[in-house]
């Protein structure tokens, strides 16, 4: 009996022997790999921040040892999320300043401004998020509250999206713009009294010329601050649309030092002193930051009417939008990017530009192909231009701006144009893919709303009651891996992330729930319970 206790013995010790030693082994879980079948599995290893098995738990128990095993107890895992549109440094900023999103009324932001300016003593103050769509007046505001309180202090108040602006007339004053001061490529918008204070995209620039720029520490705290809202929320690689040359050289500085460890897709804001910088380099690749693509805007945003349109927009006669980019420009930008290695990728809103943009990648593109050019939210396409996204090219969504947007959109487009809008399904089948992403700090960051608004095309409101256009809503499946895979092709990176397998680096999110089996109702409360970027935990 001795004699066979030892030899019993003697037999696992020689199996824990021969055992590969690895930094991590995790057992016991609910994985779904997103690999190309679609397959789950129970356990993987992790050596050298990569994959090196996935399979049962018993299988890979069974090769490998770990002095770091985690038991996930039968916890979903996913892989790493990733965000194919975003503003990771804007996030970061919009923390440094007056938080204006979901204010229902112009006197609640009037209210946030005042106590931010009473609380921070400053010589110039800045906030961002407010939308007329959401009050019940529905009117843009005007700056007339703003110059009573803040009469030499400049105010700058950003829309949710971005592409307008609410400032008073100390901020007008400093920045020049008079009654008469006329920019292309947007709207000085007049009232009964001159100026109303409020600017539509290009002629924000006059104001942004006299924003002082942000100090060293400021950015290096809103990069910090924007990763930690990140991981939080389950995502190991961000798209950034639209950094300047120093914000990427002091991304990748800070991603060096071991400072900032999410992953950054960096597309290059369109300036000619950031294209020539980056044409002439080329692209960069570190284990952290890709830089390979220029972020082009084609046209404004719905909500503040600066899309652009075939026909005039059905709430405001004889307005078509404008193009904040000019196409002439648009063209030679283009032109010149297809004979580079770098990637276009272009904001356009209505289909009057996403008609323009799709037009102009075909034919840049005939000589150069699987170049994944993307048009980063085609939001609302004409039926006849649908059949552009077969030659390769990328639709980069948000399905949360169609459930941001139901309120008024057809209002602003009205019945027939409403219908070729927020088309998530006709854009998977024309181009094979979809790249899925936020747009935050636009909407919220957490991924799981966009996951709930792919799939069940409505908001947390339960509006519009039964989905809007479900024939345009996304499977499950398709909506993870419109936020893994297809996100990591779309960036040229799906050999090296957005699945769980072997040989790709080991970026994944426990969940708190399975998102492809819960109720959908309780999607939007999945949490990210921990995040992993290279087999460790990202914090």
């Amino acid at each position: 009996m001795r004699k066979i206790t030892l030899l019993l013995m003697l037999a696992m010790t020689s199996c824990e022997f021969f055992k590969k030693e690895v930094d991590l082994v995790v057992v016991n879980a609910n994985i779904y790999t997103v690999d190309e079948g679609f397959s789950k599995a129970g356990a993987f290893a992790v050596h050298r921040g990569k994959f090196v098995a996935v399979g049962t738990t018993e299988s890979v128990r069974k090769k490998y040892t770990s002095s770091q095993l985690f038991d996930a107890d039968g916890r979903t895992i996913i892989p790493g999320l990733i965000d194919a549109h975003c503003h990771f440094y804007g996030l970061g900023l919009t923390q440094q300043m007056v938080d204006l999103k979901g204010t229902k009324s112009f006197a609640e932001v009037l209210e946030r401004v005042r106590e931010f300016g009473a609380d921070n003593p400053t010589d110039f103050i800045k906030g961002r998020g407010w939308d007329q769509n959401d009050w019940e007046s529905k009117e843009f505001p005007t700056k007339k509250e703003l110059d009573e309180w803040f009469p030499d202090t400049p105010v700058v108040l950003e829309r949710v999206d971005g592409h307008a602006y609410l400032v008073n007339q100390a901020a007008l004053d400093e920045a020049g713009i008079k009654w008469n001061t006329k920019v292309p490529g947007g709207e000085i918008v007049k009232n009964a009294y001159g100026n109303s204070g409020v600017l539509i995209d290009n002629p924000m620039q006059l104001i942004d010329s006299i924003t002082p720029s942000p100090g060293l520490e400021v950015k290096i705290k809103a990069l910090k601050d924007a990763e930690r809202i990140c991981f939080n929320n389950g995502l190991t690689t961000v798209n950034d649309a639209g950094l300047d040359r120093s914000t990427i050289e002091l991304i990748d500085s800070l991603q060096q030092a071991g400072e900032l460890t999410i992953r950054i897709y960096a597309m290059v804001s369109n300036t000619p002193e950031n294209v020539d910088h980056y044409i002439y380099r080329g692209p960069i690749k570190t284990d952290r930051l890709h830089v390979r693509s220029v972020k082009v805007y084609g046209d404004g945003a719905l909500g503040s009417r600066g899309a652009v349109l075939k026909r005039p927009y059905a709430d405001k006669w004889a307005h078509y939008g404008a193009m904040t980019t000019p196409l002439s420009e648009i063209k030679d930008l283009a032109r010149r990017l297809a004979i580079s290695e770098y990637q276009m990728n272009t904001h356009a809103i209505g289909d009057s530009a996403n008609a323009v943009v799709l037009r102009t990648y075909k034919e840049v593109l005939k000589d150069y192909p699987n170049r994944r050019w993307k048009v980063e939210h085609a939001q609302v396409v004409d039926s006849i231009d649908f059949d552009y996204f077969r030659l390769g090219i990328i639709p980069s969504i948000q399905p949360t701006h169609a459930t941001s947007d139901m309120y008024w959109a057809g209002e602003r487009l009205g019945p027939e144009r409403i219908k070729g809008a927020y088309a998530l399904k006709t854009l998977l089948d024309k181009a094979g893919t979809v790249a899925l992403g936020t747009d935050f700090p636009v909407e919220e960051v957490n991924p799981f709303l966009t996951f709930y608004a792919a799939v069940g095309r409505r908001d947390q409101d339960n509006y519009p009651e039964g989905g809007f256009q479900m024939r345009e809503a996304l499977s499950r499946e398709e909506a993870l891996r419109g936020m893994t895979i297809w996100a990591a092709h779309s960036n040229f990176e799906e050999t090296e992330k957005g699945s769980i397998e072997v040989g790709k680096l080991a970026d994944f999110t426990i969940l708190s729930a399975d998102p492809m089996e819960i109720a959908l109702s309780e999607v939007p409360h999945i949490q990210a319970e921990q995040t992993f970027i290279g087999g460790k935990v990202a914090e």
